[in-house]
């Protein structure tokens, strides 16, 4: 990590460009947001989307997914990645929760359901307008954290412990704004010409 660089200050850009972008999950609730968040794991968001208006009409609430058996399911989300343990996990939590007022609202509420982590956990808190207990890191801050140069590795706890440590708490939405950048700019083969953080970026410097 570069320590010459004010890493909050120079956040600020990304996270007020992508401060009310909602996530590509397409849910219309917070009961179908911890469903779609625990199918979207190492599945995509687009095919999550594309099974999600079939999956709302069978079992449109906690109460009605609390009556679910892996042969309701399986035809409705058997295409997921994980699906097979993905049915267990959301049977259990909606046997847990029962109803949707039930859905906790904190890190470590959200944490003790089955099948939810630290990111999705983040990035429910961050949809439902919570405070942020964390910041999300995915796949895309992954590769978008160290080539910035304000996080170093690919482990995503220890990257997000990286991020905490540098950045206040009011900044923690940094995370879900370097996945957009990272969905958008900063991509495999990242757009750096047009990247509104290459003047800070280590990786354009390195690079350019």
């Amino acid at each position: 990590m570069s320590a010459a660089i004010n890493w909050p200050e120079a956040m600020k850009p990304l996270i007020k460009k992508y401060k009310n972008k909602k996530h590509p999950l397409d849910y219309k609730n917070i009961y179908q947001l911890v469903v779609m968040v625990v199918l979207s794991a190492q599945d995509s968001d687009r095919h999550i989307n594309e099974l999600a208006p079939k999956l709302f009409d069978t079992f449109p609430d906690m109460r009605a997914l609390s009556k679910a058996t892996p042969e309701t399911l399986t035809p409705l989300i058997g295409s997921v990645r994980n699906f097979g343990n993905k049915i267990k996990w959301l049977m259990e939590i909606a046997q847990t929760i029962k109803e949707d007022k039930n859905i906790p609202t904190t890190l470590d509420g959200l944490t003790a359901l089955k099948g939810i982590g630290r990111k999705s956990a983040n990035v429910i808190l961050r949809e439902s307008g919570r405070p942020a207990e964390g910041i999300v890191v995915d796949l895309h801050v992954v590769r978008v954290a160290p080539r910035l140069g304000i996080a170093t590795g690919t482990d995503a706890n220890k990257i997000e412990k990286q991020l905490m440590a540098v950045l206040p708490p009011n900044e923690w939405g940094a995370g879900m704004a370097m996945s957009f950048h990272g969905r958008e700019i900063c991509r495999p083969q990242p757009k750096c010409e047009i990247c509104l953080m290459n003047t800070v970026c280590a990786y354009y410097k390195a690079n350019r």
